[in-house]
């Protein structure tokens, strides 16, 4: 839901009515991961999506009843080989939608409205909700803040939104969203209730070393990807707003000093573009002892060979060397700056994906993964 919260906080603000269906659970290919939603106001107005078009249609009246009746309800859609003309998804995969009606005065509205709020200024919140228990709990919810404050409320015993508050607090370190399995009491015992948790977070930092061309490319598709884009270099020459108008930041200083002052976490993406070993070295000895997301560096492979020399040499082990990606990028016989931000931009989703960086074309692996699920 959180994923149309601009739209979803203008509703609120507006006083609309509406009904929310959201993505809760994913088996197989599908085309939108848990989290996606798709809502409709009272008056028949549509947003967002929750399966590319195969169930749009289903899970629209499914939300204009709820509108209707004031139901939380779940249902599934799958691919159906018994009747041609059911309603599915022609990929083979299956998807649970838990559709909430958002009512005035309904006991959810306000626990939403402040999650809608969080997310659409960029705070970062952590919304759980019931998707899967005893009728009368679905669709509750609970919000937690980043300092940790609570919100809203998921059942009637206290250890339940202690335990589930916990939970979300640990998604909400690594931004993602995902499911967690709880009794009604709060202890992780299966077969209770099952809590879909989405997080709303800053966006992810892509940080560029090197103000070159190449840079400036890769600004680009980093924030295309959705990334907050800084661009370092030690030259004020070239590290200046006029060369990168689309970077939200534009520093100079020398890069491993800046990166060692700056914030950083396990969704920062680092991309050293300067290819000069006296920048390089000291650089990447600070990126690598770090948990940061993504570490690209560029050159040519003999550029390369010499860069794992020195870095040894600076006393980094084979662990912390085997993070590095470089040269950066997938091999898409890209040479023009764009190209190459592109092939840079497909490696990174590929590691935040667990994607192969292979054709789909011939292959037998799941074009859709859910990397969440397991960690669930």
């Amino acid at each position: 839901m959180l994923d149309i919260a601009d739209a979803l906080h203008h509703w609120t603000a507006e006083g609309r009515e509406f009904a929310v269906a959201t993505v809760v659970s994913v088996d197989g290919s599908a085309p939108r991961g848990p989290g996606a939603a798709l809502a409709v106001d009272s008056g028949g107005a549509a947003i967002g999506s929750v399966s590319g078009g195969c169930v749009e249609g289903a899970v629209y009246e499914m939300c204009a009843q709820a509108l209707k009746d004031g139901r939380t309800v779940r249902e599934r859609f799958g691919y159906s080989d018994e009747d041609a003309f059911a309603v599915g998804l022609t990929c083979g995969g299956v998807i649970d939608i838990l559709v909430t009606p958002v009512r005035a005065g309904s006991p959810e509205r306000e626990v939403l409205r402040s999650a809608l709020a969080s997310a659409a200024s960029g705070e970062a919140a952590a919304l759980a909700r019931v998707v899967d228990g005893p009728a009368e709990l679905l669709g509750n919810a609970l919000l937690i803040r980043a300092d940790g404050s609570p919100e809203g409320g998921l059942g009637r015993d206290a250890g339940l939104d202690s335990t589930a508050a916990a939970e979300a607090r640990a998604l909400l370190h690594t931004g993602r969203t995902g499911t967690v399995t709880l009794s009604e009491n709060g202890s992780h015992c299966p077969g209770g209730l099952t809590l879909l948790v989405e997080c709303s977070a800053p966006p992810p930092r892509m940080i560029v070393f090197g103000a070159v061309d190449f840079a400036a490319a890769l600004v680009k598709a980093g924030k295309f990807l959705g990334h907050h884009v800084t661009v370092c270099d030690a030259r004020p020459v070239f590290a200046t707003e006029a060369r990168f108008p689309e970077a939200d930041e534009v520093v100079v200083d020398w890069p491993h000093r800046y990166l060692r002052g700056t914030r950083t976490d396990g969704r920062t993406v680092v991309c050293v573009l300067t290819h000069e070993a006296r920048f390089d070295v000291p650089l990447l000895t600070e990126a690598l002892r770090r948990p940061v997301a993504f570490v690209g560096a560029m050159g040519s492979r003999r550029t390369h060979e010499d860069r794992l020399r020195r870095l040894r040499e600076a006393g980094l082990a084979e662990h912390q060397l085997s993070r590095l990606r470089s040269p950066i990028g997938l091999d898409l016989g890209a040479r023009t700056p764009e190209e190459t931000a592109l092939s840079i931009a497909a490696e990174i989703v590929a590691i935040r994906q667990g994607g192969t960086g292979l054709p789909l074309t011939g292959g037998s692996e799941p074009i859709h993964r859910d990397l969440d699920r397991t960690a669930a």
